[in-house]
């Protein structure tokens, strides 16, 4: 038997060796593979990582404090799973690199905290500029588009995601600063608009899934247009006048059902829409433009406020009036609100309800009151004492600009009057923008009135509020339609008021508009009648077959400028049910 064994063994296989050989080596081998296996996994446990301080002592302790290190589901993504790839190939050449690394721990390049802050920066981008290569690689080892679930996502993070399969956006672009200290705005806009740009290569096709949802809209959150006929009685999407009631302070008096029939005629058989107004603070179309919205790149793809936050609005209100850390919004100011008002609500709902005859308008408001809640910074705590509440109505064609996206927050800008970059009366009397309305400080005004507007703050003050437009400009602006037509209601001054917006609040007079307002157990109820047809400057004529964008703001509480709340832009359309806003015929 052994004699056998010697003599397969002895057999010459190819190239003269012998299968003995060949086993020793393959023996060999196999042992050489599993140490070096061994040792290279070895590597990549969360311990070894963490072996040295430079790691344990910085990045460490901030990883500990995000959900990839703790979560709901105890899945946990530890260093390597994020930062060594899985390939083989690429793994062996991410291990040759990291050899680099243990040099720089023996020269003691970042062995302190201040030395590793100082290096933060560059390490991020090294990081970042690997992963936008890759498509973000080791992200996807987890998340994926191809087994995401879209109905389950909310509306703006399925926006973002569809919008970066679509243009080669990859997640790093979005997602810098998710298990590491935020670092990424110390960028500056120059690079991080030029490693965020898409990369062609990296288009995805949409998963079957994602067009299912976005063709039959099945998920939870998406809103249609509301088909109740009675007010007092709501299904999924309206709310009655009494629930309006409950969703504010405790300190409101209840509210009961305004009566069915008022100066604008019968309202008992038009179906209302519960539309949400939240508390802005200081953002501003800047703002929206600019490096520090995370929602910049849909709203540029065409993507509206209300696609992404319309079912947020709960959250944004509160976090913003209650001095929650935001995004830098000029002047050093972290939040989008640097004064506060104690207690003041952060959002809250009205009711909305729209129709028409063959000469006007008609539209309903109906919202519960709120508790007092002084301003600190005015005296008495009332900053315009003769009216309790005001309400601002704007509509638009899509011919102004971002008027499809925004409604009318494009008339808000980072240097009207109490917004960050608002101007001096030094400054304002030396421009050529005084002969604007200016008493009170800079208002609203659309872009398309002046010749520059300046979304970066290293370029100077946000905004352009000194650069407007010459006389004849302004009027081919008018005549391009290209304004935001503006209604208003001063419910102490029971003044109703007809404008327009361009290149400032222009206010006629109340003629083709009239607001009735009452006040009755708590609850506001203002009716408005508008003609549908009008020959004024500023004034749209509406077609029943078309759709315009709508908004409107509410200064409850005895408020001024920019201390309202505001609604998000919707589509307002003639008998038609596909519009967020239907006007009904009576």
């Amino acid at each position: 038997m052994f004699e056998l064994y010697g003599h397969l063994l002895s057999r010459k296989i190819i190239l003269g060796t012998t299968l003995g050989a060949a086993l020793f080596f393959m023996v060999v081998g196999v042992i050489f593979w599993g140490g070096f296996n061994t040792a290279m996994e070895a590597t990549n446990t969360l311990d070894f990582c963490i072996s040295c301080h430079e790691m344990e002592e910085n990045v460490y302790q901030e990883y500990k404090k995000t959900i990839h290190f703790t979560n709901r589901a105890g899945v946990r993504a530890t260093c390597s799973d994020c930062h060594v790839p899985d390939p083989w190939v690429h793994k062996v050449v991410r291990k040759i690199q990291a050899s680099n690394e243990v040099l720089h721990k023996v020269m003691g390049t970042i062995d302190t905290p201040e030395k590793f802050n100082e290096k933060r920066l560059t390490l991020a981008k090294n990081v970042w500029r690997t992963m936008k290569q890759t498509d973000s690689r080791e992200c996807r080892n987890c998340h994926d588009f191809t087994t995401m679930d879209p109905e389950k996502q909310k509306p703006r993070a399925r926006k973002q995601h569809l919008n970066a399969m679509t243009s080669g956006n990859t997640c790093i672009d979005c997602h810098k600063g998710i298990a590491h200290s935020k670092i990424h705005d110390m960028l500056t806009e120059e690079e991080q608009e030029a490693m965020e740009r898409p990369n062609p290569d990296h288009i995805h096709d949409i998963a079957p899934q994602w067009r299912d949802f976005e063709e039959g809209k099945t998920g939870g959150d998406e809103t249609t247009e509301a088909t109740t006929t009675e007010v007092t009685t709501a299904p999924a999407e309206t709310t009655t006048v009494a629930e309006v009631a409950t969703e504010t302070p405790a300190e409101a008096a209840p509210a009961t059902a305004p009566a069915a029939s008022s100066g604008s005629g019968d309202w008992s058989g038009v179906a209302a829409r519960t539309v949400s107004i939240f508390y802005p603070g200081q953002s501003s179309m800047e703002w929206i433009l600019g490096r520090d919205h995370s929602g910049k790149r849909a709203f540029n793809s065409g993507d509206r406020c209300f696609d992404c936050h319309e079912k947020e609005i709960a959250d944004i209100g509160k976090k913003i009036v209650t001095g929650g850390k935001a995004a830098k919004v000029g002047n050093e100011q972290e939040n989008m609100e640097p004064t506060l008002i104690p207690g003041k609500r952060g959002s809250f709902p009205v009711q909305v309800q729209a129709s028409h005859d063959n000469d006007n308008l008609y539209m309903r408001f109906t919202w519960a009151d709120s508790a007092h809640t002084p301003a600190p910074f005015v005296e008495g705590g009332k900053m315009d004492p003769n009216n309790k509440i005001k309400l601002a109505i704007m509509f638009a064609t899509d011919d102004a600009e971002y008027a499809d996206r925004a409604g009318c927050w494009g008339t808000c800008h980072a240097d009207l009057r109490s917004m960050p970059f608002a101007p001096d009366k030094g400054a304002i009397a030396a421009s050529p923008a005084a002969g604007l309305n200016v008493a009170d400080g800079i208002t609203k005004y659309i872009g398309e009135s002046r010749t520059e507007i300046n979304m970066k703050e290293r370029n100077g003050p946000l905004g352009g509020w000194d650069k407007l437009k010459s006389a004849d400009e302004l009027k081919a602006e008018m005549d391009a339609s290209h304004y935001m037509d503006l209604i208003r209601y001063k419910a102490g001054d029971k003044v109703s008021e007809n404008g327009h917006i361009l290149a400032d609040r222009t206010v006629n007079d109340g003629m083709g508009v009239e607001f009735t307002g009452t006040l009755n157990n708590g609850t506001w109820t203002v009716d408005v009648v508008r003609k549908l047809k009008s020959d004024k400057p500023g004034d749209i004529n509406f077609d029943l077959g078309t759709v315009y964008n709508f908004g409107f703001a509410i200064h409850d509480d005895y408020t001024t400028a920019r201390y309202h709340h505001v609604s998000l832009g919707y589509k307002l359309g003639f008998d038609n049910p596909e519009a967020e806003i239907n006007v009904t015929k009576k």
